[in-house]
């Protein structure tokens, strides 16, 4: 008899605090009116399963925290060097809402993209000047230019994109991988992040592990954030003086102490414990080959660039996430932080893009060497867009921008996603969506669709509600997307 029956038994008896002869609290019997929600994934621990066969097996996804400002990078507007210091018309602005950081201004000066633009590839890409390692690639890529959220400041919009709510709480993708799929390899976490440390730090956004949380999923399907410099993860490693005999029996008698705790209670979160325990056992011998990059030949550090030997390093962590996947890692999430330029974008943005635009070249033909390219999705994108109009003051030579949701660009490569595709077009502002609008719930249903589910079918039962990334309101798989 389940946990969830044997108190359904016990509730009609009157028991109300009493288990045979097992005293409980409201948490044991909060864990086991919950029992219930495991019944989509089977027993504790397994995966839910695909629904059908999906082109994406694995994941590595780049986020730029803060918003890069896609008319400097991809999305090119030359009208906009006839508008310079113009006003935004209110037939384009439509009463949009504005951020309390501009909202207060006396004009919304239009700020053209000082940066040079040329089409590249079959496919006639435009690409700033600022990514010409990007612009070797794009006929593998796959652009999406009409992104938008309703979010408009940061931690929502983070979230919002992370997990398909902007309220903190939820499974972000990285979990709902991990539910659905499960491990690839049993010595490794299913899910892994890691935070980038950017060459400049005029302005980085906090980052928490919310975004990588497990939501109302079991705790197993967190992600485990890997440090960029000393031990990858703290205490995982044996004091000095505990010879690895002795932390196994002490993980034995835990194990055992736990599953008496389990039988009393019933709470599942004690399983995730016991895996947490194994897991970390497992690790000490896995994690340091992993982490040691030492092995790799020249060739590796020629293709990601110099800054692929240094520890928290966009590109070394870009390296890190290629090891991960090659090693059955099933998801790999990357923050790169200080993309939030409401000033001097001649001074930053310079220095974001030569943070990522070698390493991101040198992670995706080094997966295509190897053989994980077609299997592995590499996704990369910001929370939401720039405005075209300046924060603050504009010259021809510097000037800031805004939040924008309302359009933003993301790239897709591999993982069975359309090679040399551009999807979607905005205005001559790069303010609105005039052809192909792509919602964030669209992007996850068809991220969840390469990886082999039904967005609608793929849910979680929690509080009397099956829970889905994709939420209630409508999604759909963008097609146009898939190779």
């Amino acid at each position: 008899m389940s946990p969830f029956q044997e108190f359904k038994q016990n509730i009609t008896r009157r028991h109300f605090f009493s288990l045979g002869s097992h005293a409980v609290g409201w948490a044991a019997l909060t864990s086991l009116l919950n029992a219930d929600k495991l019944h989509a994934a089977g027993k504790h621990g397994e995966a839910a399963g695909p629904h059908f066969p999906g082109k994406t097996k694995q994941v590595i996804y780049l986020h730029m925290v803060g918003g890069p400002p896609q008319m400097d990078l991809y999305d090119y507007k030359p009208v906009m060097n006839s508008w310079y210091d113009k006003d935004l018309p209110d037939s384009v602005r439509m009463g949009q809402r504005l951020t309390t950081m501009t909202s207060g201004q006396a004009r919304f000066p239009i700020a053209p993209s000082k940066f040079k633009f040329a089409r590249h590839g079959k496919s006639g890409m435009w690409v700033s000047e600022l990514l010409p390692w990007t612009a070797k690639m794009v006929d593998d890529m796959c652009f999406i230019r009409s992104m938008h959220t309703e979010a408009i400041n940061h931690e929502p919009a983070i979230t919002y994109i992370q997990t398909g709510n902007q309220v903190t709480g939820r499974p972000c993708l990285g979990a709902w991988a991990s539910y659905g799929l499960g491990s690839m390899n049993q010595n490794l976490p299913t899910f892994v992040v890691l935070v980038a440390q950017p060459s400049n730090t005029e302005q980085v956004q906090a980052i928490s592990a919310r975004l990588w949380s497990s939501g109302y999923l079991s705790g197993e399907h967190a992600g485990v954030s890997f440090r960029s410099k000393g031990d990858p993860i703290l205490y995982i490693n044996n004091p000095p003086g505990v010879p690895a005999d002795v932390r196994r029996k002490t993980l034995d008698g835990l194990n055992a102490l736990n599953e008496m705790n389990y039988r009393a209670a019933g709470d599942p979160e004690t399983h995730t414990r016991i895996q947490q325990y194994e897991m970390a056992f497992r690790m000490q011998a896995s994690v340091p080959d992993l982490t040691n990059i030492a092995g790799e030949p020249e060739s590796t550090f020629k293709l990601y660039g110099a800054d692929a030997r240094r520890p928290g390093t966009f590109a070394n962590t870009v390296l890190m996430a290629r090891r991960m996947v090659e090693r059955g890692v099933r998801f790999v999430q990357i923050y790169h932080n200080n993309w939030d330029t409401h000033a001097n974008v001649a001074g930053r943005l310079p220095d974001q893009c030569r943070d990522v635009d070698q390493a991101c070249y040198g992670l995706i033909q080094d997966l295509k060497r190897r053989g994980l390219y077609d299997s592995t999705l590499v996704i990369w994108g910001g929370e939401f867009g720039r405005t075209i109009y300046s924060q603050g003051g504009l010259s021809h030579q510097n000037y800031g921008r805004d939040h924008h949701p309302r359009c933003f660009t993301m790239w897709l490569a591999g993982g069975g996603s359309r090679p040399g595709a551009v999807h979607g077009e905005t205005d001559d502002f790069s303010y609105n969506i005039v052809k192909d609008p792509v919602h964030i719930r669209d992007f996850h249903a068809t991220v969840l669709h390469l990886l082999g589910f039904n967005h609608e079918r793929f849910s979680y039962k929690y509080q009397g509600l099956d829970q889905r990334l994709t939420g209630v309101e409508p999604a759909k798989v963008v097609k146009e997307l898939l190779a």
